[in-house]
């Protein structure tokens, strides 16, 4: 089924391509140019709409309709799935006409033009996780309605404004929680623990701000940070006491603890250890550092230890002190 929906899609993609060349009749008066603009709107031809709508700007740009045809060429580019022209349309009506008494409307269709861009023609037929995906379409969009929201607070427009950026928070919320999910699984406990902190203080009211505390918990029983994992589980349990992540009252960490021995050991079932287990916030590439570090030490001729420990057993307290300026 899903099959036949790409190639729909692919078929439906082509025709609007092929049939986006609109002429427009050079004789027209900016009158039947406006109306059959309308017409065209109306009838769902927004390509057509955007050609004629195009023609009465550039042909009559201090007519009666010039202003009207710029503010709804911004609808007919949303309508004919052209995200970019239609945000560069609202931009520039907003600069040519900030005190229009429609301006609220190109803020509220700029929006939506950045809300649907994420949605596409494929999200729309195929199931996708949108908390899974890129956020940056949807922080623009909840950039732009709370201009519209915090300019225009009677606006018509103000009110579903309002209910998209609920939605809106709650995606940019839950996609941080993947984030955090993701380091989880990558060993990076300071990420995660960050992520689900920046959610806890950011995103207040949404549904996530109980996964971020599993997470500040689970990340800093990783650490072995005792008493920073305990002050997030108390408040966990304090606000959140059904969270999945609560189990009888005891928490249970989400993601499995990330097995770190080598392939040789893995492969063997541990029959062949040829690493000792890392202790507890503690990763290979610490190791390695530190091994480094012992390696280049070792590698110090005895000659210059030795000299290194005289000079140092010769300084007096008042050379430490000062660094040795005074030496």
């Amino acid at each position: 089924m899903q099959v036949k929906h790409l190639l729909l899609i692919a078929i439906l993609a082509l025709t609007a391509a092929c049939s986006s060349k609109e002429v427009v009749d050079e004789n027209l008066s900016e009158t039947e140019l406006y109306q059959q603009a309308q017409a065209d709107l109306d009838n769902s031809s927004y390509s057509a709409a955007v050609a004629k709508l195009k023609a009465l700007e550039s042909r009559y740009p201090f007519g009666r309709y010039a202003e009207q045809a710029q503010l709804e060429l911004i609808y007919a580019y949303y309508k004919s799935v052209e995200p970019e022209a239609a945000k560069s349309a609202a931009d520039r009506f907003i600069r040519l006409h900030p005190q229009h008494a429609n301006v609220d409307y190109a803020y509220y269709l700029k929006g939506l033009t950045s809300f649907d861009q994420d949605r596409g023609l494929i999200a729309r037929f195929v199931p996708l996780d949108m908390t899974k995906r890129d956020p940056g379409a949807a922080r623009d969009s909840y950039n732009e309605f709370a201009q519209l929201t915090s300019r225009y607070p009677t606006s018509r427009y103000a009110p579903d404004a309002k209910q998209r950026m609920i939605y809106l928070r709650n995606l940019l919320a839950a996609y941080e929680i993947h984030v955090a999910h993701y380091y989880l699984t990558r060993n990076a406990y300071v990420a995660a623990a960050n992520r689900g902190r920046y959610v806890v203080e950011n995103f207040q009211e949404t549904p996530a701000v109980g996964d971020g505390l599993a997470v500040m918990t689970e990340a800093y029983q990783r650490l072995t940070l005792d008493d920073l994992a305990a002050t997030s589980l108390e408040t966990l349990k304090l606000n959140y006491p059904d969270h999945p992540s609560l189990v009888d009252g005891q928490f249970v960490p989400r993601e499995e603890e990330a097995d770190t021995r080598s392939w040789l050991a893995k492969a063997t079932l541990g029959l062949i250890e040829t690493d000792t287990p890392l202790p507890p916030g503690e990763t290979r590439a610490s190791q390695d550092v530190i091994r480094q570090y012992e390696d280049a030490e070792e590698q110090i001729p005895d000659e210059l230890k030795s000299v290194e420990t005289e000079e140092q057993s010769s300084r007096s307290w008042f050379s430490y002190m000062t660094f040795g300026l005074f030496d």
